[in-house]
């Protein structure tokens, strides 16, 4: 039995959630799940930019997650169900008046979690994301769903001319900027301050972070950000190279397409995103260069120093690649060698011998790090450079605590329960698997990311120093079984990657 939040009316309309203990500190936490933040984007609004809301008068009872975008099954997902019908969000927030870190008067920092999925999955209603935790720190917690997949970033040439900036695709990304800008006119309304938002994400959504930091159109609807293992800085598709794709694939008939189901537009998503991703070219089905909300690789913008300047912390895992990896189909040294090839062309030898292999048993791991420095330790370490550059608060750190049963590990997006706290969610196959070391490591992350978000700075008394980041020494913190520091994290490997790209960029 739900025992009924606080009454809060936000601009468009009344909504009333539900009370929450959080087992933290005994307060009430007030959770608002399913917030609608746009307009349903369901029949002339598929494939098109968010729509404003209708407003409401009635309460809105919002006490059960909004649906997934139509995506493969995953059992960390919890929402009810799937539909188009997906622009929703979700907040935890502290009732303030409990709180020994309430000030009279004063609101409450703002942590907005934008979820991974590589672009065609994932949810805000993920179980390792459960804010309560979170919230009982003395911060609000938002999350919320964006489209993906073909439904959220389809590029066709029939789209782009019914558009009146003449670009289509980047819709997922229009909608990441909506729930931003709705933040700002009604996170007050809960006891958030819009001026104290830091955004935060894991995979795509951390990819999609580094995107904004770029994009004209989101500048000020945050002022920090937290990365975990961003895709970042790879060359993006240009609007042309996607519009070319969806012609090829699916052709030129957008009424055809507008006409098909839910299911049967997911069920496209094969014919644009291939199962072999690649390692240094770009990907069609994600944010691409439209010209208007992208109008340069983010390695551009990065490398000269041009996007928005702002405390960060940025870190990727152990083990990024194995897991993601698993099921390629490179079994023999020349599977092996035509994917080097396929990706670094006249620079093959060298990648072949930096990430060498003598027998067919060391193949799965040596593609496992190649996909692990090209998607994630690369754009990690040039977003600490760069940002570092102009801003002292940057902070950079490595998650390497495997679970108990883990003999490879952490794999990505394994930290996420750790810095919300869910550690009982499952994350590998052996039901609450997590020991001692896993909880004080869960603490001291969630601890430093709650601090990061009041001052800019994660550091605090009670927790390990973390020093910010410095170009040469490239240092970071470790998250394992201790906290401890490393200097120089896979540095000849990554320096290769960037010396690769900077010819490939030209």
């Amino acid at each position: 039995m739900f025992s009924p939040s606080s009454l809060v009316l936000t601009e468009d309309g009344p909504v009333q959630g539900f009370k929450k203990q959080s087992a933290i500190g005994g307060f009430d936490i007030d959770c608002f799940l399913g917030i609608p933040y746009a307009a349903p984007p369901v029949g002339a609004q598929r494939w098109q930019a968010p729509q404003l809301l209708e407003s409401w008068s009635e309460t809105r009872n919002c006490i059960e997650f909004g649906a997934d975008f139509p995506q493969a099954a995953n059992a960390l997902f919890r929402a009810p169900h799937q539909s188009e019908d997906c622009l929703y969000l979700n907040v935890w927030a502290p009732q303030t008046s409990q709180h020994p870190l309430y000030e009279h008067g004063k609101k409450l920092p703002v942590m907005v979690w934008i979820h991974g999925g590589g672009f065609v999955g994932g949810s805000g209603s993920d179980q390792r994301s459960d804010g309560t935790l979170m919230a009982s720190k003395g911060v609000v917690v938002v999350s919320f769903n964006y489209r993906s997949g073909v439904f959220g970033f389809l590029a066709h040439p029939e789209l782009s001319a019914e558009s009146e900036l003449k670009v289509s695709g980047n819709y997922g990304l229009l909608d990441q900027i909506a729930a931003l800008k709705w933040i700002q006119k009604n996170i007050a309304h809960f006891g958030g301050d819009p001026h104290k938002v830091t955004v935060f994400g894991v995979s795509a959504g951390s990819a999609s972070i580094s995107l904004l930091l770029t994009c004209p159109q989101a500048r000020g609807l945050f002022q920090q950000s937290i990365l975990h293992s961003p895709g970042a800085a790879r060359p993006l598709a240009t609007l042309a190279q996607a519009e070319a794709l969806s012609i090829r694939e699916l052709g030129s008939d957008i009424e055809r397409l507008r006409s098909l189901s839910e299911q049967e537009i997911f069920k496209l998503t094969s014919l644009l995103n291939p199962k072999i991703r690649g390692l240094t070219t770009p990907r069609i089905l994600r944010p691409i260069l439209d010209g208007v909300y992208l109008s340069e690789n983010e390695r551009d913008v990065f490398k000269a120093h041009r996007q928005a300047m702002l405390p960060m912390i940025v870190g990727s895992n152990l083990d990024e690649g194995s897991l993601l990896t698993k099921d390629w189909a490179i079994h023999s040294l020349d599977d092996y060698i035509g994917l080097v090839e396929s990706n670094f062309k006249a620079h093959s030898s060298d990648a072949l011998a930096l990430y060498a292999v003598q027998a067919d048993e060391q193949i799965r791991g040596r593609v496992a790090e190649l996909f692990g420095d090209t998607q994630f330790n690369y754009g990690t370490r040039l977003l600490a450079q760069s940002n570092s550059n102009q801003i002292a608060n940057t902070w950079r750190y490595l998650f390497a605590k495997r679970r108990p049963s883990q003999i490879d590990g952490p794999h990505h997006g394994q930290e996420v329960a750790h810095v919300f706290g869910n550690l009982s969610s499952k994350v590998t196959a052996v039901v609450n698997d997590y020991d001692l070391q896993d909880q004080f490591i869960s603490n001291a992350m969630l601890n430093y990311w709650v601090q990061f978000a009041y001052t800019g700075n994660p550091n605090q008394s009670e927790l390990p120093a973390w020093l910010p980041y410095e170009l040469d020494s490239d240092n970071m913190i470790v998250f394992e079984n201790e906290i401890s520091k490393q200097y120089g994290f896979r540095k000849i490997n990554l320096d290769f990657i960037d010396q690769y790209f900077d010819i490939s960029f030209q």
